[in-house]
């Protein structure tokens, strides 16, 4: 990744403001953003790992009936938790699930902690699903960068295009944690991930149409 640019106030500032209001307007709505249950969240990002998000809403009602909290999914033969997965695919993750269940189960009690920092030190929990968790099942203001959230940065701030791969990590998750507001982080955040999944994509993005056109410094993507 090239020498970082001097990002300044304002453009963060027009960033955040063009992202949300595009978001009030086109958000998808989706089952796990009408929860406030960490858990819920928690099943949600698992789910979504390598899975588009049609497939994964009805399975994601299904499952939440079969197992509707920590406790009852800690409990459940494992086994019975790989069937109750399928036809998702990827069938390490019911199981990696099931053991983050149990060590919540067994180490807090059933409730799943609300930092990133305590998150990432149950087994299974990397650095995005930990701050997705933090912000989307308790709020809080903290950063997470994904696949789609990683190409949206690099493009707005450092005029990346498709073809040229993240460089520097820490990079992207320092100018992520800038980003977000003290207030409205889990809307900024939701708005982040769904820009780059429907406008900002790694192929034929909607250039002609972003909002993000004057601040951009990739515009115009060829893609």
């Amino acid at each position: 990744m090239p020498k970082r640019r001097n990002i300044t106030a304002d453009k963060r500032d027009e960033f955040r403001r063009r992202l949300l209001a595009w978001y009030a307007e086109y958000g998808r709505d989706l089952p796990w953003r009408n929860t406030d249950d960490p858990y819920h969240v928690l099943v949600s990002e698992i789910m979504l790992q390598q899975t588009q998000v049609d497939r994964v809403i009805p399975k994601y009602h299904e499952f939440l009936e079969k197992y509707p909290n920590v406790e009852q999914l800690a409990d459940a033969p494992t086994d019975e938790v790989k069937e109750n997965w399928k036809p998702l695919g990827y069938n390490i993750r019911p199981v990696r699930l099931q053991m983050i269940a149990r060590e919540v189960q067994a180490e807090y009690g059933g409730t799943i902690p609300d930092t990133p920092e305590e998150l990432q030190k149950l087994k299974g929990i990397g650095k995005y699903t930990a701050g997705a968790v933090s912000c989307f099942g308790y709020r809080k203001a903290v950063p997470l960068v994904d696949t789609n959230v990683d190409r949206v940065l690099q493009r707005v701030f450092f005029g990346k295009h498709a073809s040229e791969s993240t460089k520097d990590e820490k990079q992207i998750w320092e100018l992520a944690a800038e980003l977000v507001p003290q207030e409205n982080a889990y809307d900024y955040n939701q708005a982040l991930m769904d820009f780059g999944a429907t406008v900002c994509m790694a192929r034929k993005p909607l250039c002609l149409v972003c909002p993000m056109q004057a601040i951009c410094a990739a515009y115009p993507i060829s893609a």
